[in-house]
């Protein structure tokens, strides 16, 4: 299986990188071939260009080495994994940057009206995507109806095509101990490999 793992942090040694890092080797430790991207580290340009801003006819070619190389990638994966934190309940804007500048029509999905149905193109079939927070799990619910949970699972997954989306959220990450995070580790560990099932 081909899986790219897409990392939105811009703090290195963060627990994003380490839950990433888990991920990574766990896939690569049952046979996958694993494209890991820290997106911050890259140097990812998450800023959309007025040519870039077409939903309907497929993108073209981007002028940006980088973005193009993402597009034919991403659409030769079989499932992918995404980590980054809940920031004002969205992703970090590298990664908002990246679905919007990658995530293109032609590349991973066709519109054949503005007001039309999207036809999915990735043959990615399965995502995993992996948050963290430090808003109590209730509240997340309750006050703000996780916007995160809607971004992925409704808004932007399916749209390409991607049918079968898992999230877990690991909270709260400010005032976790070590063991706590050792077993948050375990079970991304543990979804990573589900993904190949």
């Amino acid at each position: 299986m081909r899986v790219a793992v897409y990392l939105a942090h811009p703090r290195p040694g963060s627990f994003n990188h380490a839950l990433s890092d888990a991920v990574v080797d766990e896939l690569r430790g049952r046979g996958c071939e694993v494209l890991a991207h820290d997106l911050c580290a890259e140097g990812f340009d998450p800023v959309l260009t007025a040519a870039e801003t077409g939903t309907v006819q497929d993108a073209g070619s981007s002028a940006d080495a980088r973005v193009e190389a993402h597009r034919r990638e991403v659409a030769a994966l079989d499932a992918m994994v995404f980590v980054h934190p809940n920031w004002w309940g969205m992703p970090p804007a590298v990664l908002t940057g990246w679905v919007q500048r990658v995530l293109v029509p032609g590349v991973a999905y066709k519109l054949g009206a503005a007001d039309g149905e999207p036809a999915g193109l990735l043959k990615a079939g399965r995502a995993l995507v992996l948050n963290t927070s430090d808003t109590p799990g209730d509240r997340e619910r309750e006050e703000f109806g996780d916007p995160l949970q809607r971004v992925w699972a409704a808004c932007v997954l399916p749209y390409v095509g991607v049918t079968d989306v898992r999230r877990t959220v690991f909270r709260t990450v400010t005032d976790s101990t070590g063991a706590q995070r050792g077993e948050w580790l375990r079970r991304a560990r543990e979804q990573a490999a589900a993904l190949l099932d």
